[in-house]
């Protein structure tokens, strides 16, 4: 099982790379396909919303055929097939196409190993592998940054994607020869989403759920750059660099993370203070959108920094699931998570055009954006504040 817990750490890798690459393609999209900020808002959306629609199928498959054949099939199928259709993209349509496969392709990947961990391993450590996985596997958004502008510059963006289709079509077979699935949990309980659905400690939980992760990845996969670019007025290497300073702000934030749990007897302060003070940052950058290039930077890190809060949130829910829905149950918090990031971008999306068309400064639909993030956590934070603490 060790090699097999190391290739679906290296296909978190690409799940991680592929959500946020897209960013630094921005102006190479533009001139080749004529992809437009919003047509890339779009696209990176889709991937979220793919992602998300897949977890209840994805949930009912870990429960009964196990990950192994999950998350191989789905990653070769959708990861190397999706990489490959995008490196043949002529128009943005062929992108969003490529996006939707992509993210059918990663969505069973986290999952399957966080089964895993709620399977085989004691629950009390549960987020603190959650995290580690998390963070480990988020070295795909540092390579999503600096490494991929680099590596489209040298080898061209088509090709850089042929040969991760390559990569991707690897690690799935590896996964289908050395991932082994648990045991098969005999209850004579039957159980489905809607029994989830029927939790009230949950449905306090889903709505920070649904916004917590929307800012971080929202920033870092796609705003990122064009923020530079046009406020700034940073080249495809400077915005390489900027992408991997948040990228690893969000690394070490996910780190930081893991053991508060166990260190401070607590998951839903950890969460609400992490969160109120990734608040606090994007009204800073609302605020000040023009001001300093740097403290802009600084401002975008602290959101990945203290918006890390995914591995104890899905813990926090996983600690009300019953052992028999444990499938259905991460998947579930993951579709809220994961889906709220696709929701968020499409219509943050259409909110940077709409602001930019009338807009007397570059700075002022983004601006925009970052109040309506900052929007958002507070809305998640309230009903938050009433939930159920609760540590393994």
């Amino acid at each position: 099982m060790r090699v097999g817990l190391a290739l679906l750490c290296a296909a978190y890798v690409l799940s991680q790379f592929y959500r946020s690459f897209l960013a630094v393609l921005t102006e190479a999209l533009k001139t080749d396909v004529g992809a437009s900020a919003e047509d890339l808002a779009n696209a990176s959306g889709l991937w979220f919303l793919a992602f998300a629609l897949m977890q209840i199928p994805v949930g009912e498959a870990l429960d009964r055929i196990g990950p192994r054949r999950t998350a191989g099939i789905l990653l070769l199928i959708g990861g190397a097939g999706g990489a490959a259709l995008f490196g043949l993209a002529t128009t943005p349509a062929h992108i969003s196409v490529a996006m939707v496969l992509l993210g059918i392709g990663c969505s069973p990947v986290l999952m399957a190993s966080y089964f895993i961990f709620a399977r085989v391993y004691p629950a009390a450590v549960f987020a603190t592998l959650a995290a580690v996985l998390l963070g480990v596997g988020s070295l795909g958004n540092l390579l999503g940054a600096l490494p991929m502008a680099m590596a489209a510059e040298t080898f061209g963006w088509r090709g850089t994607l042929f040969g991760l289709a390559a990569v991707s079509g690897v690690v799935a077979v590896g996964l289908l020869v050395t991932v082994k699935d648990p045991e098969r949990v005999v209850h004579d309980l039957r159980g489905s989403v809607l029994d989830l659905l029927k939790m009230p400690a949950l449905w306090l939980i889903f709505p920070l759920t649904l916004v917590q992760y929307a800012p971080a990845a929202g920033l870092r996969g796609l705003w990122i750059g064009p923020y530079m670019a046009d406020v700034f007025g940073f080249d495809t290497t400077a915005i390489g660099n900027v992408t991997l300073i948040m990228g690893v702000a969000m690394i070490l934030g996910t780190f930081a993370y893991g053991p508060l749990d166990r260190l401070l007897g607590t998951r839903k302060w950890v969460i609400f203070g992490g969160n109120a003070a990734a608040m606090v940052a994007l009204a800073g950058l609302w605020a000040l959108p023009a001001g300093h290039a740097w403290l802009s930077v600084a401002l975008c890190a602290a959101v990945g920094f203290f918006g890390a809060s995914y591995p104890m949130i899905m813990a926090h829910g996983r600690s009300f699931v019953p052992d028999h829905l444990v499938g259905r149950g991460v998947t579930l918090m993951n579709l809220f998570a994961i889906g709220g990031v696709g929701i968020f971008q499409v219509v943050t999306g259409r909110l940077h055009a709409a602001v930019a068309e009338g807009a007397g400064t570059a700075a002022a639909p983004y601006g925009a954006l970052f109040g309506f993030f900052a929007a958002l956590l507070i809305a998640g934070l309230l009903p938050y504040l009433f939930c159920r603490d609760r540590t393994d």
